[in-house]
């Protein structure tokens, strides 16, 4: 009986793989589950040609096989109704842990969590898990800003065996961003911070920022890129998904930055990223008891933030140099967002009230003071939330081209 049972199970669930983009029990013994095992789902916002979705993707599939799960995975999965007809799906295969990995697919994780309180639903980069009253909804996302600084960091490092590309001891280098989100802003102020603190004395620099007005838009980006190159940045990084400001960079010769993984180009310095194996596993393992966290920020201690500084156009020395620096982030000795290092306005912040409750309205006051350092307090799970809120759009030193939403 155990055996027939068992049998009809792996039916059922090759059937259900039908339609979708990786499936967990094809062929692949390591994620294929047993009859008591929980099945997990992803609706990511594109596919693998997106290097924001595919990092999403291999640590999906990474934790399910850690954890002997069958998963589930669709793409393409617009920040509309088809999201919560996704998840409808993925419960109708037989999901009961759902993620998505885009900011605009909360609003239907959440209805679709209110239809399902029996399925437990988690959500990359949103605001909504503390303030709403599903117990079965859950929001989770990293402390990237520091993989940003120390990858900006790296960048310093390139820029000072470049002097003579500096115009009265500045540099200036180009950021090209999707949307002027916090979680946007927060990650080239960040980076922008990294660079600045690795310059040698004497040197300075500036940054200009474009914005897309989408998350993947490989033409876009592109021509985003070279626009920042054609108007004198001598150094790009980007927040965007696609290849199209790497190969940008790689055409002109200009040394690139990359996010979410290594884009193999002669001219990348480093990237960061952030390792979704370790929040996956902890959904995995907390739903039979539903104590998935309520708002879940990976760190560099648990390695949920990663970066590697050691691309083809990186300085001699730089892992040495940005590994020391990681040192004092995990030790609280360094803070990124320290206030004393930036000024807005001219003036250093002594107090900034963000959004924390996500109705885009300033409501807490985030700036502390620990041991004689005053710092913007970002991505506090415990006390605020884990996705980003630091949104000073341009700090001094920074200039926006645009603010385009496509």
């Amino acid at each position: 009986m155990k055996k027939l049972l068992t049998l009809v199970l792996a039916l059922l669930m090759a059937v259900g793989c039908v339609g979708f983009a990786g499936c967990g029990n094809n062929g692949d013994d390591e994620s294929k589950p047993e009859s008591k095992d929980p099945v997990v789902g992803l609706i990511c916002l594109h596919g693998e040609s997106s290097t924001y979705d595919k990092n999403f993707i291999d640590a999906f599939k990474t934790a399910c096989a850690n954890k002997k799960v069958g998963y589930k995975i669709v793409v393409d999965i617009d920040e509309s109704q088809e999201c919560f007809d996704a998840a409808e799906e993925l419960i109708e295969e037989g999901c009961k842990v759902l993620f998505a990995d885009s900011f605009g697919h909360e609003q239907y994780m959440m209805a679709a969590a209110e239809e399902h309180p029996d399925i437990e639903f988690c959500h990359a980069t949103g605001t909504q898990a503390k303030q709403s009253d599903l117990a079965n909804y859950h929001n989770a996302f990293a402390s990237i800003y520091e993989g940003r600084y120390l990858a900006g960091y790296a960048a310093g490092l390139k820029l000072n065996t470049m002097k003579d590309q500096a115009v009265n001891n500045n540099f200036k280098v180009g950021y090209v961003g999707a949307f002027t989100y916090a979680e946007v802003i927060s990650g080239y102020t960040s980076w922008f911070l990294g660079v600045q603190a690795a310059l040698d004395e004497g040197y300075t620099a500036t940054m200009e920022v474009t914005f897309t007005g989408s998350w993947y838009d490989e033409a876009g980006e592109k021509s985003a890129a070279e626009t920042l190159i054609s108007r004198g940045c001598v150094l790009v990084s980007q927040h965007a998904d696609s290849m199209g400001a790497p190969t940008a960079c790689e055409n002109a010769g200009v040394p690139n930055v990359a996010y979410n993984g290594s884009t193999n180009k002669s001219t990348m310095v480093a990237y960061s990223r952030i390792n979704w194996v370790p929040y996956f596993e902890h959904m995995i393992d907390k739903y039979v008891n539903h104590t998935i966290a309520d708002d879940y920020c990976g760190t560099l201690a648990n390695g949920a933030v990663e970066y590697f500084v050691a691309g083809a156009a990186a300085a001699e020395g730089t892992q040495a140099a940005v590994d020391a620096v990681k040192a004092k982030l995990l030790d609280g000795s360094l803070k990124v967002f320290d206030c004393s290092k930036f000024t807005v306005n001219g003036a250093h912040l002594t107090e900034y009230l963000a959004d924390i409750d996500g109705n885009y309205e300033p409501d807490t006051n985030v700036i502390k003071t620990v041991n004689g350092v005053t710092y913007f307090d970002e991505s506090n799970a415990d006390e605020f939330r884990s996705a980003p809120y630091f949104d000073i759009a341009a700090i001094d030193g920074i200039t926006l081209l645009n603010t385009n939403f496509g």
